[in-house]
């Protein structure tokens, strides 16, 4: 069976360091995770201990976590006693996978391992990577998006003479479905940085975005609570629940749910399992009435939201007069803001209209803005 280019890169690599910078769907993860697997079938009972690295847990679980799972139980290999799932550990063949996040500080300064994977490598300090590499005795691999123009990546590890690294773009994995192609390759109209990035695996350049946004841990005292928003997707995009509060001038988001593939059953799951009940408030995208009305009839006080001329522009007018706090663990809403911006006509002047990417969580927070903080009527709306 073919394997991305990433799979091969990696089998070849005998390098403490092996560094994959890629731009989106271009199987860097997947492959990783495959010929780890490979290489536990390989060395039976080695004892030997796997750790599979990324900024949060729930990000985590929503990616190399789910493509691990997802990747025994269509080999058959996958079993229940194996996996502790409170402790996010599995033992495969006598090797420990270890799935840890770098804010359980006291798991990543703790024990050896022999192989550190850290997965979206550029969401880490450089704090954070040496003490995941002077705790890790054989292999050390890492995985990103090269969003950033500078990061200690370029600085500090990819000139290491121990590290080898390796490009790669979605044009070499070989199973990228058409609608994925087409949606990346959209980027080349869309816009140049975007493609630059995700489409050509190169490394960002700086530019004017939307919003300004610093990021918090707690929320402050008397802060106001006014809706989860929800932005649908499916295969390509991801369905976004963000959770909004009010504080004097400012606005405090927390990305709840950010997850592709999801059925309306599904996301009523997700919606139960972090705690939402009937009579939290949810505005949703109104373009989707039927899932809207679905979803609704599980028991949730599920609305839509308000839509008309210009809405787009007045929901981030709303959103610009506050100060924008992202909750320090909502690392896809923070890359939204980081890249949210507006389009520029053929003479590199902007335009008042915003790219259409970047903006899944983004979107569920605006219609948050639309429903809570649009006080006047007129023409645009009816309250």
């Amino acid at each position: 069976m073919k394997q991305p280019k990433t799979y091969y890169d990696l089998k070849n690599c005998n390098s403490r360091l092996a560094v994959f910078q890629g731009g989106s769907r271009s199987g860097k993860t997947y492959s990783i995770v495959t010929l780890l697997i490979e290489w536990c079938a390989l060395n039976p009972n080695s004892g030997w201990v796997i750790s599979v690295v990324r900024k949060t847990l729930p990000s985590l679980r929503g990616s190399v976590m789910r493509d691990f799972i997802e990747i025994l139980q269509r080999e058959g290999y996958y079993s229940e006693k194996d996996h502790n799932k409170t402790e996010s550990m599995y033992n495969l063949w006598g090797t420990t996978w270890e799935f840890l996040a770098v804010d359980q500080g006291h798991k990543i300064r703790g024990r050896k391992r022999q192989i550190c994977f850290m997965n979206e490598a550029n969401e880490l300090s450089w704090d954070d990577y040496q003490q995941l590499v002077m705790r890790t005795t054989f292999r050390v691999i890492l995985d990103y998006n090269p969003s950033d123009e500078f990061h200690w990546i370029y600085d500090r590890v990819l000139t290491r003479d121990d590290c080898s690294y390796f490009h790669s773009t979605y044009k070499d994995n070989p199973y990228l479905e058409p609608e994925v192609i087409k949606e990346i390759e959209k980027l080349k109209e869309i816009d140049e940085d975007y493609w630059r990035v995700y489409g050509l695996g190169e490394r960002g350049q700086s530019r004017e975005v939307i919003f300004k946004h610093d990021t918090y841990k707690d929320l402050p005292q008397g802060a106001k609570f006014l809706a989860y928003g929800l932005d649908f997707g499916y295969a390509v995009d991801p369905t976004a629940v963000v959770a909004v509060w009010e504080h004097e001038d400012s606005l405090y988001m927390e990305q709840k749910i950010y997850l592709t593939s999801l059925t309306n059953d599904e996301i009523a799951g997700q919606l139960t399992e972090i705690g939402i009940d009937r009579y939290d408030e949810i505005i949703a995208d109104s373009a989707e009435p039927k899932s809207i009305e679905e979803i609704h009839r599980l028991h949730f006080n599920i609305k839509p939201a308000n839509k008309g001329q210009d809405s787009i522009r007045i929901g981030i007018d709303l959103m610009r007069r506050k100060k924008l706090y992202v909750h320090e663990d909502s690392l896809d809403l923070q890359k939204e803001f980081r890249n949210y911006k507006w389009m520029k006509d053929k003479n590199d002047k902007m335009l008042p209209k915003p790219i259409d990417a970047f903006n899944h969580g983004i979107d569920a927070v605006r219609y948050v803005c639309l429903a809570k903080l649009l006080k006047k009527t007129g023409k645009y709306y009816i309250r």
